[in-house]
């Protein structure tokens, strides 16, 4: 039983409501007993905390879909402890964790030993993804009903992508049938498969090997023709190039149930930005130009990409300082996807409300977790957001064990002050 906690004049946004106005928030045994205004005519509970929200914004803690720990077997990356502490400073409160660990989440006790250890020592909701295939390797199914009642929330193969069609439509089949969602990086083995970055004439001129927007697509509309085949529920994990975007149009208006992702990178980063072989900006998919990067900004505005991830992926200076064509694919990406993803709000390109729905209600939606709604009755995961406050995003700052960010010495506006979990304030900046 935590003590009762009152948020006194904060502007409320709640995608689950539709609701944008300032008012009070009142939190009771770790769940929002009001969120609005008009909630305090009764007075505040006795003994409750007072917090002046006042020039403040308060959201549902965020969603992240997208995240790859160390743990198990590369813990000096990330643990999961590391990673949840890190995910409370970006003011993620929930997120789903990626089963491309060694051994890979492939089994009922790998799940059971996150949720433990997510238990005892995450300070934010993890959610276990188990792998769809044993061992990653794309050939055998995993035991998709025993792995959800263990309680993983979906079925991916994390950063390797399905090449065997006959599988992927009988994991589909299985999935529909035991109501989970299947969640794909979509990447063609063969086109493109030594490419480091976008295929184009900056490529050319850095001398690296290209991978063109078509390795991205084609794989994603055969999985999008077998959602529709086999009524399965079919994430795409991350899209980055706008043929991609029109290929989900396309699908929902033939009735498919089908929604996509994108990474925080892909909305405010583009190729220009490896500069000088800078590896930290090399990611999967690649960055692409900047004409794409506004067509995906566009996407995410007008909901046809459904949600934002962070896409966090730690890698050590062992993956990382090498030549750009032999470095590891992957940046870190909680403690700063918030701030980056409110640089489209301040250049007007996507409005408030839609920003928080794509980061924290829509992808509590997807993956049914009770989470990304600020309404009475629900777990009290808030953030309150400072939308103006500067700051540097100085690599010595960093929680995550690894460094490995594209955004290191940016300059952001806007931030999480506090980070509440159940009622719990699990981050505080003052």
């Amino acid at each position: 039983m935590t003590r009762p906690t009152v948020i006194q004049n904060v502007r409320i946004i709640d995608p689950s409501r539709n609701l944008d106005e300032t008012g009070t928030i009142v939190i009771e045994n770790g769940r929002i007993a009001a969120a609005g205004k008009g909630t305090l005519n009764q007075g505040a509970p006795e003994g409750a905390e007072i917090v002046d929200g006042s020039g403040l914004l308060a959201a549902p803690g965020l969603v992240d879909a997208r995240v790859f720990t160390g743990e198990p077997g590369g813990e000096h990356r990330e643990t999961i402890e590391s990673a949840a502490r890190a995910a409370a400073v970006g003011g993620i409160t929930s997120f789903i964790m990626m089963p491309d660990t060694d051994p890979v989440i492939d089994d009922i006790a790998l799940v059971e030993y996150v949720l433990k250890t997510a238990r005892d020592k995450a300070v934010v909701h993890v959610h276990p993804a188990a792998a769809l295939t044993k061992g990653l390797a794309g050939t055998e199914m995993t035991e998709f009903g025993l792995l959800r009642e263990a309680g993983a929330v979906c079925f991916t193969n994390g950063r390797h992508a399905m090449h065997d069609t006959q599988v992927l439509r009988r994991a589909m089949t299985y999935a529909r049938d035991f109501n989970t969602v299947i969640a794909l990086e979509t990447r063609d083995k063969h086109l493109g498969a030594g490419g480091v970055m976008n295929e184009g004439l900056l490529a050319s001129w850095l001398g690296l090997s290209g991978t063109p927007r078509e390795a991205e697509l084609i794989p994603l509309e055969r999985d999008l023709r077998l959602a529709g085949l086999t009524g399965a529920a079919y994430h795409a994990a991350q899209i980055s190039v706008p043929g991609s975007a029109e290929a989900m149009r396309v699908a929902r208006k033939r009735g498919a149930n089908v929604t996509c992702g994108i990474s925080i990178n892909h909305l405010t980063l583009n190729e220009n930005d490896i500069g000088e072989y800078r590896t930290f900006f090399k990611l999967s998919p690649p960055l692409r130009g900047e004409d794409d990067r506004m067509a995906m900004v566009e996407a995410l505005a007008d909901g046809t990409i459904d949600i934002i991830v962070s896409s966090h992926d730690p890698q050590d200076v062992d993956t990382k300082r090498l030549p750009f064509a032999d470095a590891a694919d992957g940046a870190i990406g909680l403690e700063t996807s918030l701030a980056a993803a409110l640089r489209l709000y301040h250049s007007g390109d996507v409005g408030l409300m839609r920003l928080i729905d794509a980061m924290s209600t829509r992808p509590a939606q997807i993956f049914g977790l009770d989470a990304g709604t600020l309404r009475p009755g629900a777990n009290a995961d808030i953030i309150l957001i400072d939308l103006d406050e500067p700051w540097i995003a100085a690599k010595d700052g960093f929680v995550s064990r690894s460094k490995n960010t594209p955004f290191e010495d940016a300059r952001f506006t806007g931030r999480a002050l506090q980070t509440y979990v159940a009622g719990n304030r699990v981050h505080s900046v003052r």
